[in-house]
């Protein structure tokens, strides 16, 4: 029996998936440009969108809107467990994480903080923002806020630390736990798409956690704003059944980009 032929379209992908493994195409490379693609298979676009979708699909490209297309490095995962242990994750993984600061400060609470960290309107808090890097790539900017009433000489303890979990440990004794965490999807703002190597627009996961310490008082309020094409979020097992945790609008990560 003759074998019918796979259609156009996918033999594409198989020929784009087999330069990417073999490394014609390196992570981070940029793929040729649409018409330079359809001229070397010689098709129309349609097909080749079809033929990228496949790929795109599977996780090897990426499209990034007005850039163009690239080989997709494999995700990163992050789990969401009871402890908030950032680095551990990262490392247990085999990569090295590293932490630039951006800001420490401190800033009057506004209604959203002072909900968050059960504090009176318009009481100072402490900002604490961080750049994330695994490997020298940027993946998240987070932004921590802290109740400086019950952490004293925080300003001069956030110089000092990079690893929030560390130095709550060392300088205050508290254990570093995640009371609630919210997860959504929003278009990256023009400063952390400049920090993460993104467009304008580009999709972020944000995770929004109130922390608290072994004996369950608020510490910190952390809005953390992860590359969406880089990073993928793990619910643990361990996760306390005490953490409340929502997921919403994530069907933006799946809409073409």
């Amino acid at each position: 029996m003759v074998q019918e032929a796979s259609p156009l379209y996918l033999q594409i992908a198989d020929e784009i998936r087999r330069n990417i493994r073999e490394s014609v195409y390196q992570v981070g490379d940029k793929l040729p440009t649409e018409a330079e693609l359809s001229a070397r298979f010689g098709v129309n676009r349609h097909t080749l969108r079809r033929a990228i979708e496949v790929l795109r699909n599977e996780g090897l490209i990426r499209v990034d809107r007005g850039r163009g297309t690239f080989v997709a490095a494999s995700p990163i995962t992050y789990a969401i467990g009871k402890r908030v242990r950032y680095n551990e994750t990262l490392k247990a993984q085999g990569y090295q994480p590293s932490l630039k600061r951006l800001r420490i400060a401190e800033v009057p609470a506004d209604e959203t903080l002072s909900r968050r960290l059960d504090l009176d309107f318009g009481n100072t808090v402490i900002l604490y923002e961080r750049l994330s890097l695994v490997d020298d790539a940027p993946i998240s900017v987070s932004s921590s806020y802290f109740p400086g009433h019950c952490l004293p000489r925080l300003l001069e303890h956030c110089q000092n630390h990079t690893s929030i979990s560390q130095m709550l440990s060392q300088e205050y004794g508290y254990d570093h736990i995640r009371g609630s965490t919210r997860i959504s999807a929003c278009p990256a703002q023009a400063r952390d798409a400049r920090l993460l190597g993104l467009p304008l627009g580009a999709p972020v996961l944000m995770t929004e956690a109130v922390n608290v310490n072994q004996h369950s008082q608020v510490i910190e309020y952390g809005v953390t704003r992860f590359r969406g094409d880089r990073v993928e979020l793990v619910f643990e097992n361990d996760l306390s059944k005490d953490c409340l945790t929502t997921v919403e609008g994530l069907d933006l990560l799946a809409a073409p980009r």
